[in-house]
């Protein structure tokens, strides 16, 4: 079976695929300081909730990540813990997705698997919205071509910006409140972040349709189901969007043999 790990600045997104199919998934706090050994034994945790374990099951392992510390941690494990090599997804890793930016080596692997799972899906233009610790926007040519994007805060990082530089308000929980007009602070404070974050998502996806056309707008990301209800320009949610882009980059860069 393969795991695929999805490495972000927050959080760490965890898939276990047989064959083309995802069958579990998990979610673990990003910690740079994490050690190899206590790494491996979160995965074998959460494993074993689910009647498996690293040695008898895992024959492959996929890896995007946008935090350094994390990558060198996860090689470590690799090398202690299992009899082949990861898949890591960055230069020198076959992914399909020409990178048409001035500057290819800056653009995050997690956006570069995404353009591959939402061209795959679509066989078109798309726009991936990926709700996470930032909100990118990640723009996908008819040729199946990483063109671009647009990194804009998340709604955790601006909210925790909003708490920390005001002293009366207090922290909200991210969901939306029955008006846009608040009754309350609390409501006050999520409708900004909720209706404000779907407002900006809606200006810029019609933008990059307008130069764009026939593109298709996929939601993505831990924070995309609070957001996209009260957006009119997404086509479509697919959660697990990134994990996916990493099963297809495995399968481009090495053979496995299921169990």
């Amino acid at each position: 079976m393969l795991l695929a790990a999805d490495v972000g600045n927050t959080e760490i997104v965890l898939g276990v695929f047989r064959g083309d199919v995802i069958e579990h998934t998990w979610r673990l706090s990003t910690r740079a300081e994490r050690t190899s050994d206590e790494f491996a034994l979160t995965l074998q945790g959460f494993l074993q909730q689910r009647g498996m374990s690293l040695e008898s099951h895992v024959t492959g392992l996929v890896v995007a990540s946008v935090v350094p510390d994390v990558t060198a941690t996860i090689r470590e494990m690799s090398a202690r813990y299992f009899p082949f090599s990861p898949v890591i997804v960055g230069p020198g890793v076959k992914t399909g997705v020409p990178i048409l930016t001035d500057n290819p080596r800056e653009v995050g692997a997690d956006r570069v698997v995404n353009a591959l799972a939402a061209f795959t899906l679509t066989g078109g233009p798309a726009i991936v919205v990926d709700f996470g610790t930032a909100t990118n926007f990640d723009v996908v040519s008819a040729k199946g071509e990483f063109v671009g994007g647009v990194i804009a805060p998340g709604m955790q990082a601006s909210a925790a910006s909003l708490f920390s530089r005001t002293a009366r308000l207090t922290r909200v929980e991210l969901s939306a409140p029955p008006h846009v007009v608040g009754k309350s602070t609390v409501e006050a404070i999520q409708s900004g972040l909720i209706f404000g974050t779907a407002g900006e998502v809606d200006a810029i996806v019609t933008r990059i349709k307008a130069d764009l056309p026939g593109a298709i707008a996929i939601a993505t990301g831990g924070l995309a189901p609070v957001v996209i209800p009260h957006c009119s320009t997404i086509d479509r949610e697919e959660p697990w969007l990134t994990l996916e882009g990493l099963r297809l980059v495995f399968e481009r860069n090495t053979v496995m043999v299921d169990e």
